[in-house]
């Protein structure tokens, strides 16, 4: 039995909060972050001493992510984890199960 893993986000109930019809909310920090960046970040914390290697001949793919959190905030939710804290918690917990 692996167990649980942590939990990713605590935004997916809000108890005693309804929202507007059958939508998605996204969850996240609202801070924009670069593939690049996301990549070196997660190559950091698990201690890959590899090369990185990004192919610049698909330059229409998705450079960038950043997840608007309006409608979360309007719900009274905001996050409490960093996204290197929470990158972190799961492979801990990755890696002990």
């Amino acid at each position: 039995r692996l167990g649980n893993p942590p939990r990713p986000a605590s935004g997916n109930c809000l108890p005693g909060r309804e929202t507007a019809g059958a939508t998605h909310i996204n969850i996240g920090t609202g801070r924009e972050i670069s593939i690049r960046a996301l990549a070196e970040l997660i190559k950091n914390i698990v201690g890959f001493n590899g090369e990185l290697v990004f192919n610049a001949s698909k330059p229409d793919g998705t450079l960038r992510k950043l997840t608007d959190v309006r409608k979360l905030h309007s719900l009274g939710w905001k996050h409490r984890v960093e996204l290197n804290e929470g990158i972190a918690k799961l492979y801990d917990w990755y890696v002990r199960h």
